[in-house]
């Protein structure tokens, strides 16, 4: 049984960076994909990033086109972490953001599909001026 513990979220003004961390308890970790999703008030929940392996795959993320170029996805299998650096927030960024983890090592096409193993609970990300 895997657990993630998310943590970093904040109140920023739009434009600041920010950066959630996400730790995950349990064996074998490092051979899953983790990422991340996102959920705003009044609205369904929906993907942000993802991570394959770096163990047992290639390392590389893929991106939300909402979020591409200013959000980047990082692993460090050593501290059993994946983290989010999110730059030129805007208020559209607010957000409960949720880590995820599933036992695949390559995200894939359908990583988007919210049928991830292990969810973390959110870290709330709110921006306004």
């Amino acid at each position: 049984e895997v657990q993630l513990q998310a943590s970093g979220g904040g109140v920023v003004q739009p434009g600041d960076s920010l950066r959630l961390s996400c730790v995950a308890s349990g064996r074998g970790v490092s051979q899953y994909v983790m990422g991340w999703f996102r959920q705003a008030p009044g609205k369904e929940r929906e993907p942000v990033s993802c991570i394959n392996s770096m163990a047992i795959s290639d390392g590389s993320a893929v991106y939300a086109d909402s979020v591409k170029g200013r959000f980047t996805i990082s692993r460090d299998d050593d501290e059993n972490a994946v983290y989010l650096k999110s730059n030129s927030l805007n208020p559209e960024d607010t957000a409960a953001y949720f880590c995820v983890a599933d036992r695949r090592p390559q995200c894939g096409g359908d990583w988007t599909n919210p049928l991830y193993d292990f969810w973390g609970q959110g870290t709330q990300v709110t921006v306004s001026s």
